[in-house]
Protein backbone atom coordinates (compact mmCIF):
# COMPACT_ATOMS: atom_id res chain seq x y z
CA UNK A 1 0.00 0.00 0.00
CA UNK A 2 1.11 3.79 -0.99
CA UNK A 3 0.04 6.40 1.20
CA UNK A 4 2.00 9.53 0.38
CA UNK A 5 1.71 13.12 1.84
CA UNK A 6 1.40 15.48 -1.01
CA UNK A 7 0.55 19.14 0.70
CA UNK A 8 -1.09 20.03 3.68
CA UNK A 9 -2.30 23.29 5.44
CA UNK A 10 -2.76 21.57 8.94
CA UNK A 11 -1.27 22.26 12.49
CA UNK A 12 -1.98 21.90 15.50
CA UNK A 13 -2.25 25.98 15.84
CA UNK A 14 -5.12 26.11 13.31
CA UNK A 15 -7.02 24.24 16.05
CA UNK A 16 -6.41 26.58 18.90
CA UNK A 17 -7.37 30.38 16.29
CA UNK A 18 -10.54 28.18 15.30
CA UNK A 19 -11.48 27.88 19.11
CA UNK A 20 -10.51 31.14 19.87
CA UNK A 21 -12.77 33.27 17.75
CA UNK A 22 -15.91 32.29 20.25
CA UNK A 23 -14.07 34.49 22.87
CA UNK A 24 -11.39 36.81 21.39
CA UNK A 25 -12.85 37.23 17.92
CA UNK A 26 -10.38 39.13 15.39
CA UNK A 27 -7.71 39.09 18.19
CA UNK A 28 -7.75 35.69 17.39
CA UNK A 29 -4.18 35.11 15.77
CA UNK A 30 -2.85 31.96 15.29
CA UNK A 31 0.30 31.28 17.94
CA UNK A 32 3.48 30.28 16.41
CA UNK A 33 4.47 27.86 19.24
CA UNK A 34 1.94 26.30 21.56
CA UNK A 35 2.43 27.00 25.29
CA UNK A 36 0.37 24.65 28.03
CA UNK A 37 -2.80 26.77 27.40
CA UNK A 38 -3.25 26.02 24.29
CA UNK A 39 -2.27 22.05 24.42
CA UNK A 40 -4.88 22.00 27.29
CA UNK A 41 -7.30 23.67 25.38
CA UNK A 42 -6.71 21.17 22.23
CA UNK A 43 -7.15 18.65 24.94
CA UNK A 44 -10.43 20.21 26.08
CA UNK A 45 -12.18 20.58 22.95
CA UNK A 46 -11.14 16.91 22.02
CA UNK A 47 -12.59 15.10 25.34
CA UNK A 48 -15.50 17.18 25.19
CA UNK A 49 -15.85 17.01 21.78
CA UNK A 50 -16.27 20.48 20.37
CA UNK A 51 -15.12 19.14 16.97
CA UNK A 52 -15.51 22.29 14.50
CA UNK A 53 -12.58 23.84 15.33
CA UNK A 54 -10.47 20.81 14.08
CA UNK A 55 -11.99 20.91 10.57
CA UNK A 56 -9.55 24.72 9.85
CA UNK A 57 -7.07 22.53 8.23
CA UNK A 58 -6.81 20.44 4.82
CA UNK A 59 -4.40 17.12 4.12
CA UNK A 60 -4.15 16.07 0.88
CA UNK A 61 -2.82 12.50 0.51
CA UNK A 62 -1.77 10.37 -2.85
CA UNK A 63 -3.23 6.61 -2.37
CA UNK A 64 -2.20 3.29 -4.01
CA UNK A 65 -4.23 0.37 -3.31
CA UNK A 66 -6.68 -2.30 -4.38
CA UNK A 67 -9.60 -1.35 -5.72
CA UNK A 68 -11.47 -3.25 -2.91
CA UNK A 69 -9.84 -1.00 -0.32
CA UNK A 70 -10.65 2.09 -2.36
CA UNK A 71 -14.47 0.86 -1.66
CA UNK A 72 -14.25 1.02 1.69
CA UNK A 73 -12.23 4.34 2.31
CA UNK A 74 -14.68 5.72 -0.16
CA UNK A 75 -17.69 5.12 2.30
CA UNK A 76 -16.01 7.81 4.28
CA UNK A 77 -18.17 11.22 2.99
CA UNK A 78 -16.10 13.24 4.88
CA UNK A 79 -13.51 13.56 2.51
CA UNK A 80 -13.00 14.54 -1.08
CA UNK A 81 -11.18 12.10 -3.81
CA UNK A 82 -10.06 11.99 -7.66
CA UNK A 83 -9.79 8.49 -9.03
CA UNK A 84 -7.74 7.08 -11.36
CA UNK A 85 -10.25 6.01 -14.18
CA UNK A 86 -10.52 3.00 -16.14
CA UNK A 87 -12.62 4.98 -18.68
CA UNK A 88 -9.45 7.07 -19.81
CA UNK A 89 -6.79 5.09 -19.32
CA UNK A 90 -5.82 1.53 -19.46
CA UNK A 91 -5.00 -0.03 -15.68
CA UNK A 92 -1.45 -1.50 -14.85
CA UNK A 93 -1.46 -5.20 -14.46
CA UNK A 94 -0.70 -4.82 -10.49
CA UNK A 95 -2.47 -6.87 -8.53
CA UNK A 96 -2.91 -7.69 -4.58
CA UNK A 97 -1.63 -10.86 -2.60
CA UNK A 98 -2.31 -11.19 0.67
CA UNK A 99 1.16 -11.29 2.52
CA UNK A 100 2.74 -14.68 4.41
CA UNK A 101 1.63 -12.87 7.62
CA UNK A 102 -2.31 -12.00 6.38
CA UNK A 103 -4.70 -14.18 8.66
CA UNK A 104 -6.80 -15.73 6.35
CA UNK A 105 -9.28 -17.97 8.59
CA UNK A 106 -12.45 -16.06 9.87
CA UNK A 107 -13.89 -18.29 12.64
CA UNK A 108 -16.62 -17.27 14.75
CA UNK A 109 -20.58 -15.66 13.39
CA UNK A 110 -21.28 -12.30 12.12
CA UNK A 111 -20.27 -9.45 14.59
CA UNK A 112 -18.86 -11.90 17.20
CA UNK A 113 -15.44 -13.29 14.89
CA UNK A 114 -11.87 -13.50 14.68
CA UNK A 115 -9.15 -14.38 11.90
CA UNK A 116 -6.69 -16.90 12.50
CA UNK A 117 -3.66 -17.33 10.66
CA UNK A 118 -4.24 -20.23 7.84
CA UNK A 119 -2.00 -23.08 6.67
CA UNK A 120 1.04 -23.15 4.34
CA UNK A 121 -1.83 -25.35 2.12
CA UNK A 122 -4.22 -22.28 2.82
CA UNK A 123 -1.50 -19.64 1.96
CA UNK A 124 -0.49 -22.10 -1.59
CA UNK A 125 -4.18 -22.10 -2.61
CA UNK A 126 -4.66 -18.53 -2.05
CA UNK A 127 -1.74 -16.91 -4.34
CA UNK A 128 -2.48 -20.23 -7.04
CA UNK A 129 -5.51 -19.27 -7.43
CA UNK A 130 -5.67 -15.43 -7.31
CA UNK A 131 -2.79 -15.46 -9.90
CA UNK A 132 -4.63 -17.60 -11.79
CA UNK A 133 -8.16 -15.33 -12.10
CA UNK A 134 -5.67 -12.33 -12.02
CA UNK A 135 -4.02 -13.68 -15.63
CA UNK A 136 -7.31 -14.85 -16.71
CA UNK A 137 -9.13 -11.31 -16.16
CA UNK A 138 -5.97 -9.53 -16.91
CA UNK A 139 -5.62 -11.68 -20.58
CA UNK A 140 -9.32 -10.92 -21.21
CA UNK A 141 -8.99 -6.73 -20.66
CA UNK A 142 -5.49 -6.99 -22.67
CA UNK A 143 -7.71 -8.76 -25.22
CA UNK A 144 -10.72 -6.79 -25.56
CA UNK A 145 -8.33 -3.64 -26.07
CA UNK A 146 -6.49 -5.16 -28.73
CA UNK A 147 -9.71 -5.75 -30.69
CA UNK A 148 -10.27 -1.97 -30.34
CA UNK A 149 -13.44 -2.04 -27.28
CA UNK A 150 -13.80 1.07 -25.62
CA UNK A 151 -11.51 0.66 -22.34
CA UNK A 152 -14.87 1.34 -20.21
CA UNK A 153 -16.12 -1.70 -22.06
CA UNK A 154 -13.36 -3.97 -20.93
CA UNK A 155 -12.49 -3.00 -17.72
CA UNK A 156 -15.58 -4.87 -16.34
CA UNK A 157 -13.32 -8.19 -16.66
CA UNK A 158 -11.16 -6.69 -14.24
CA UNK A 159 -11.18 -7.96 -10.08
CA UNK A 160 -11.32 -5.47 -7.17
CA UNK A 161 -7.86 -7.27 -6.45
CA UNK A 162 -6.47 -5.15 -9.26
CA UNK A 163 -4.15 -1.46 -8.26
CA UNK A 164 -5.65 1.92 -8.47
CA UNK A 165 -4.52 5.12 -7.57
CA UNK A 166 -6.24 8.40 -5.76
CA UNK A 167 -5.93 11.70 -4.11
CA UNK A 168 -7.81 12.06 -1.52
CA UNK A 169 -8.34 15.34 0.86
CA UNK A 170 -9.04 15.22 4.59
CA UNK A 171 -9.70 17.89 6.95
CA UNK A 172 -8.28 16.68 10.32
CA UNK A 173 -12.00 16.13 11.55
CA UNK A 174 -12.68 14.05 9.28
CA UNK A 175 -9.34 11.96 9.44
CA UNK A 176 -9.71 11.32 12.95
CA UNK A 177 -12.94 9.82 12.27
CA UNK A 178 -11.32 7.34 9.60
CA UNK A 179 -8.66 6.59 11.80
CA UNK A 180 -11.30 5.52 14.53
CA UNK A 181 -12.82 3.52 12.89
CA UNK A 182 -10.01 2.23 10.19
CA UNK A 183 -7.64 0.89 12.86
CA UNK A 184 -7.39 -1.55 15.53
CA UNK A 185 -6.90 -0.08 19.28
CA UNK A 186 -7.41 -2.19 22.31
CA UNK A 187 -7.61 0.59 24.72
CA UNK A 188 -9.60 2.69 22.37
CA UNK A 189 -13.13 3.84 23.83
CA UNK A 190 -14.64 1.73 20.81
CA UNK A 191 -12.60 -0.60 19.11
CA UNK A 192 -13.09 -1.33 15.64
CA UNK A 193 -11.87 -4.30 13.53
CA UNK A 194 -11.28 -2.96 10.09
CA UNK A 195 -10.02 -5.38 7.11
CA UNK A 196 -6.55 -5.39 7.46
CA UNK A 197 -6.04 -3.86 4.22
CA UNK A 198 -7.48 -0.81 5.13
CA UNK A 199 -5.80 -0.83 8.14
CA UNK A 200 -2.30 -1.15 6.39
CA UNK A 201 -3.40 2.11 4.74
CA UNK A 202 -4.72 3.93 7.64
CA UNK A 203 -1.56 3.40 9.41
CA UNK A 204 -0.29 5.11 7.06
CA UNK A 205 -2.03 8.25 7.18
CA UNK A 206 -2.06 7.73 11.17
CA UNK A 207 2.18 8.49 10.68
CA UNK A 208 1.41 11.33 8.50
CA UNK A 209 -1.32 12.95 10.90
CA UNK A 210 1.19 12.38 14.15
CA UNK A 211 3.76 14.34 12.42
CA UNK A 212 2.02 17.15 11.32
CA UNK A 213 -0.24 17.63 14.61
CA UNK A 214 1.40 16.16 17.34
CA UNK A 215 -0.78 17.61 19.87
CA UNK A 216 -4.01 16.85 18.17
CA UNK A 217 -3.01 13.36 17.59
CA UNK A 218 -1.60 13.12 21.12
CA UNK A 219 -5.55 14.16 22.50
CA UNK A 220 -6.87 12.16 20.08
CA UNK A 221 -4.81 9.31 21.74
CA UNK A 222 -5.34 10.09 25.19
CA UNK A 223 -9.05 10.54 24.92
CA UNK A 224 -9.86 6.98 23.48
CA UNK A 225 -9.27 8.10 19.99
CA UNK A 226 -13.14 9.35 19.72
CA UNK A 227 -13.43 11.70 16.72
CA UNK A 228 -14.68 14.87 18.20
Amino acid sequence: MTVRLIKHAASDADVVFAARVSTQGADSIPAEVLGGSERGLINYLMRERHGSPFEHGSITMYVEAPIFVFREWQRHRIASYNEESARYRELRPTFYLPAVDRKLVQVGKAGAYRFERGTAEQLDIVDSTLVAAYRTAYDAYDQMLAAGIAREIARAALPVGIYSSMYVTMNPRGLMNFLSLRTHREGAAFVSNPQREIEMCAEKVEAIFADLMPVTHAAFEANGRVAP
